[in-house]
């Protein structure tokens, strides 16, 4: 295992870089759109660069998967992977809101070994290693145990008419802070019905698992990393006792969408 402690002074050194740049604390930002709607700023870049050298200084064997970087595919050769967004949740991020965080995982034979989120704005330092549980600024984490799926707290700022049943709570933009929630006991599920990137949720999902939640896809089936395609279909986030309620709740909804 790699060292904990320079891991951790890395990741935090990163929401420094980031945080020193963020519009809400009024200072100046370029920023663009990569695609329409899809906005990174030089935070994004910035952050990027400097975790690819000080990791790759850390553990030189393994392989880099960025959402600011090119994909290598020949990462997927290598047992040992970082998975990093540099700034999930930049929408948040450029528009001087609090809801965003760095994300970085450490995946060996595509499972998370290690996996921190560092978001300064919030004064959070989320960090879990597989099998030793989580925490979030020193404090050990216990995910939602509700056993009831009606009344279920979702971060979200809108609910369909289907689910009115459920409860919203506060939504950041960041992915990675919303699957958070979960392991924290703020939500009691968090649910996507749309492809997405490893790297939003790699350190997110180890720290909700650790905690205790149970983590899937959309459809319920395991999550996987550095595949050919690093996406799946939509990430389920749930206490325990409601996530088989859960998945057959967005059945229909996920087979129309998938």
């Amino acid at each position: 295992m790699i060292d904990q402690g320079r891991f951790q002074e890395i990741v935090r050194e990163a929401g420094r870089i980031a945080h020193s740049r963020w519009p809400g604390d009024g200072h100046a930002l370029k920023s663009w759109d990569k695609t329409p709607g899809n906005p990174v700023s030089e935070s994004d870049l910035a952050v990027d660069a400097f975790l690819r050298r000080e990791l790759g200084r850390l553990l030189p064997s393994a392989a880099w998967l960025s959402e600011e970087t090119a994909d290598d595919k020949n990462r997927t050769k290598s047992d040992l992977i970082w998975v990093v967004d540099p700034i999930d949740g930049t929408r948040d991020f450029v528009g001087g809101r609090p809801g965003w965080a760095v994300s970085v995982a450490l995946v060996s034979s595509g499972r998370p070994l290690i996996g921190m989120l560092a978001a300064p704005a919030r004064d959070e330092e989320w960090f879990a290693v597989a099998g030793k549980g989580a925490v979030l600024n020193e404090r050990t984490l216990k995910a939602s145990a509700r056993t009831e799926f009606s009344g279920s707290r979702v971060p979200t700022d809108q609910l369909p008419s289907a689910d009115s049943d459920l409860v919203m709570v506060e939504k950041p933009n960041s992915i990675a802070l919303r699957i958070a929630m979960v392991g924290d006991d703020r939500a009691d599920l968090l649910a996507t019905l749309r492809w997405g990137f490893e790297w939003d949720v790699a350190a997110a999902t180890l720290i909700a698992r650790e905690a205790g939640a149970r983590v899937s896809d959309a459809f319920g089936k395991p999550l996987g990393y550095n595949k050919h395609d690093p996406r799946d279909f939509g990430v389920l986030v749930t206490s325990p006792h409601i996530h088989a309620e859960a998945v057959a709740r967005l059945a229909e909804r996920a087979k129309q969408l998938k």
